[in-house]
């Protein structure tokens, strides 16, 4: 049993062995070279020559080397129908450095518009603006309250119309100033266009504050 396994390794053990030891093929190693980036140049010569020359760009030429003077084989890329693919990769390289710096150009841009939307989203919720004009709405509803019940009281009922008027319009103004602080879902409104919208509604307030005052003076000077 044992002379059989002995016989089949002594026949693999040389297979093996050239398994194992490097081999160095000149000619492959031109072609590869040549295709890669390196010099161009193939092995052997006058067999690319016959057989590959459109391939290998190969051309003769009369060299003077004395006693050796003859044709010889050069080869030149130029004359190829094929070229290195070592420019060809370094061109895509290129392409895709640049490809990825603007995909990371857009990311960073996109995260500063994620960041900017989300400090939106937070000053939206907030309402900074209304203690700026707190006090003075609530003076000036106190004047247009007190007025439009003097004229009332004072002219017994008789300038009701004109007291209803400037009541729906202060109704009007109270409800926009009501809006402009309702945060939250449903109410995307930064505290810009909130303080410009309060700015407005004191404008509109002060207005109505000297309609209230005038219809007071008419009720005071009749009544």
């Amino acid at each position: 049993m044992k002379r059989p396994i002995i016989l089949m390794c002594t026949l693999l053990l040389p297979t093996v062995l050239l398994a194992q030891v490097p081999t160095k093929d000149k000619q492959k190693e031109h072609q590869i070279r040549s295709m890669e980036q390196g010099h161009w140049d193939f092995s052997p010569d006058w067999w690319y020559y016959f057989l590959h020359k459109n391939y290998s760009g190969a051309y003769t030429k009369w060299e003077w080397h004395g006693l050796k003077s003859g044709l010889r084989v050069h080869f030149d890329e130029s004359r190829s129908n094929v070229k290195t693919v070592g420019p060809r990769r370094e061109a895509q390289l290129a392409t895709l450095l640049l490809k990825q710096k603007i995909v990371e150009t857009e990311r960073k841009k996109i995260e500063e518009l994620n960041k900017e939307e989300i400090a939106r989203a937070a000053d939206r919720n907030v309402d900074l603006m209304y203690g700026k004009y707190q006090d003075l709405f609530s003076d000036m509803q106190s004047s247009i309250t007190e007025g439009l019940t003097y004229c009332l009281i004072k002219s017994k009922g008789k300038i009701a119309k004109s007291v209803r008027t400037l009541t729906e319009r202060n109704e009007v103004i109270t409800s926009n100033i009501a809006y402009l602080r309702k945060t939250g879902v449903g109410y995307e409104l930064e505290n810009v266009k909130r303080e410009k919208g309060f700015v407005q509604a004191k404008k509109d307030m002060e207005e109505l504050v000297k309609k209230v005052a005038s219809l007071a003076r008419l009720a005071k000077a009749y009544y």
